[in-house]
């Protein structure tokens, strides 16, 4: 069975920095590529972040030179480390696993607010 749990979210003040986690069983994680989506109160859900098996990444643009998206394999766990973060980034953030089927994890919710 696979499980996936997304860790790290929490409340911090702008201009504050957040590493989420994502740890994966039940599947050979190295061959997944995994993006970190989010959704807001009353938008649809977005990708913000992505790294294929072979270690590529991509950012939207809003997150450029803020966030890092990495992946350890041996760990079967991704992250994505937020810095500098703004109002704007509150959101629930969810973290998939792609192949041949996707995988979803609960999301954990990262408030952002003075």
């Amino acid at each position: 069975q696979v499980q996936v749990l997304e860790s790290g979210g929490g409340l911090v003040q702008p201009g504050g920095s957040l590493r989420l986690s994502c740890t994966a069983s039940g599947i050979i994680f190295s061959i997944y590529a995994m993006g970190w989506y989010r959704q807001a109160p009353g938008k649809q859900r977005e990708l913000v972040a992505s790294i294929s098996s072979g270690g590529r990444t991509d950012y939207v643009d809003s997150v450029k030179g803020r966030f890092t998206i990495s992946r350890d394999n041996a760990k079967n766990t991704a992250y994505l480390q937020m810095n500098n973060l703004k109002p704007e980034d509150t959101a629930v953030y969810y973290c998939k696993l792609s192949y041949e089927y996707e995988h979803w994890g609960q999301g954990t919710q990262v408030t952002v607010s003075s």
